[in-house]
């Protein structure tokens, strides 16, 4: 007993290390935009679905393959029968069996032409290809939308920062004005102005807070993170203003997009079940043979001493002559159905250029935007270092303080915010030429 206990609490011990760790492997300790994104790839519910979907269309194929193989069949029966079937003979009735029969076959059969088996061949490797393409089309969206989400993120805790800043300089400015308050420098309107300031800025922070807490819950729906677990940001702000930059020369290889693809192939696979209908004018064409252990007897405790066997083989061609037109019309429709796809790709080019004219527009704008904001933000500084002078130096009233250090709050949450668009614009614009990356 004492051997099986410590036997089994050896196992226990052993498999509590391999548990945490299989846990601990489960969530993110860098948690880096590349590291959200690779972490979403393989846990993210569309994506594993999209892997399940292809794994049931490989499965389905080898299904549909598997009818090019012999299909072998056994049968067994026991009969009695209590009247045995009659046969007229020269005029004569004569009974036909015995009471007592059973017997065993064995049956094998081997398709040699047949459109339906034809078919799962030629377009294998299409219905291969198009499903891959789902997958990668789920994965660019995952990458898409995690960045995004990712990047509302960063931006809501960076706008935190500034507010705690924010807070700390009007903290300080209260205690400034309300002493200058208390030794009758000023009077009291300073030091109201700046406690309203401080309140708006804290509840501005409040908010920004709560908010962030709304960006993480998606970020982890994006990812298909556990909501129950922290999940912290680790980012570089010069970086991710680096990361913002793309090439506004490309043009659109219509090639690299998903949607294209996934049209050109759904193309071909139109184009096998065209050819399909085509072949429902061959004969199908099948080898078959069998082999049957036949007893028989008039008592059923002997009935397996004696066996009658039997064999046959022999090929079986399957030719339909005429039905009415019917297989003429389905050529046609088919036909039709894979000349709109050609409209399909047209139309789907002219979207795909507007997308790109659409997206370059808005990451160019965002550019000159978030290059003007960030050249507003160093004025607002200069303006606010050197009103915070003058106003200790009684030159400047605390109004023109206030205003400054609103200004300067606006500013560097505006050049956060036009970051923000800038990263999001580059993104629109990446996909739209079709290079997202994952």
């Amino acid at each position: 007993m004492r051997r099986c206990f410590c036997f089994i609490s050896f196992i226990l011990v052993s498999a509590l290390p391999a548990q945490s760790q299989s846990v601990s492997d489960s969530l993110l300790h860098g948690t880096t935009l590349q590291n959200c994104v690779r972490y979403a790839l393989a846990h993210q519910p569309l994506v594993r679905e999209s892997l399940m979907d292809e794994e049931i269309a490989e499965r389905t194929i080898q299904g549909k393959l598997a009818d090019w193989f012999p299909q072998l069949n056994l049968n067994f029966n026991v009969q009695h029968n209590p009247q045995l079937p009659v046969a007229i003979v020269g005029g004569v009735p004569i009974n036909q069996g015995l009471a007592n029969s059973s017997n065993i076959q064995f049956t094998a059969s081997q398709t040699l032409f047949n459109r339906d088996v034809l078919l799962a061949s030629t377009s294998a490797g299409d219905v291969r290809t198009f499903s891959s393409q789902r997958t990668s089309s789920a994965k660019i969206d995952v990458v898409v939308n995690v960045s995004k989400a990712y990047y509302a993120t960063l931006v809501t805790k960076q706008q935190i920062v500034l507010l705690d800043e924010a807070v700390l300089r009007l903290e300080q400015s209260y205690k400034d004005a309300y002493t200058k308050y208390q030794g009758g420098i000023v009077d009291k309107t300073d030091y109201m102005r700046a406690l309203i300031a401080l309140n708006n800025v804290k509840a501005e922070r409040k908010q920004a807070e709560e908010s962030l807490k709304a960006r993480l819950a998606a970020l982890k729906e994006q990812m298909g993170y556990p909501a129950d677990v922290n999940l912290e940001l680790d980012y570089d702000s010069s970086q991710t203003a680096l990361e913002a930059m793309v090439d506004t020369n490309q043009s659109v290889d219509y090639n690299k997009r998903i949607e294209f693809q996934l049209l050109q192939t759904q193309k071909r696979l139109q184009e096998d079940n065209l050819n399909y209908y085509k072949w429902s004018f061959a004969p199908s064409l099948s080898a078959y043979g069998g082999y049957t252990i036949n007893y028989q007897n008039t008592l059923f405790d002997p009935l397996y001493s004696q066996n009658y066997p039997s064999s046959f083989v022999g090929l079986q061609l399957s030719f339909p002559l005429f039905q009415g037109g019917k297989r003429i019309q389905q050529i046609k429709q088919a036909q039709l159905q894979v000349d709109r796809f050609d409209y399909d790709l047209q139309s789907l080019t002219y979207n795909i250029n507007t997308q790109y004219a659409v997206a370059l527009a808005n990451y160019k704008g965002n550019v000159n935007n978030y290059a003007l904001l960030t050249e507003n933000l160093g004025f607002a500084q200069d303006v606010y270092r050197t009103i915070q002078l003058q106003y200790k130096a009684g030159t400047k009233s605390y109004l023109e303080f206030i205003t400054a250090e609103t200004d300067l709050r606006t500013a560097q949450i505006n050049r956060i915010d036009a970051l923000y668009q800038l990263l999001v614009s580059k993104l629109d614009v990446q996909k739209a030429l079709g290079t997202i990356s994952y």
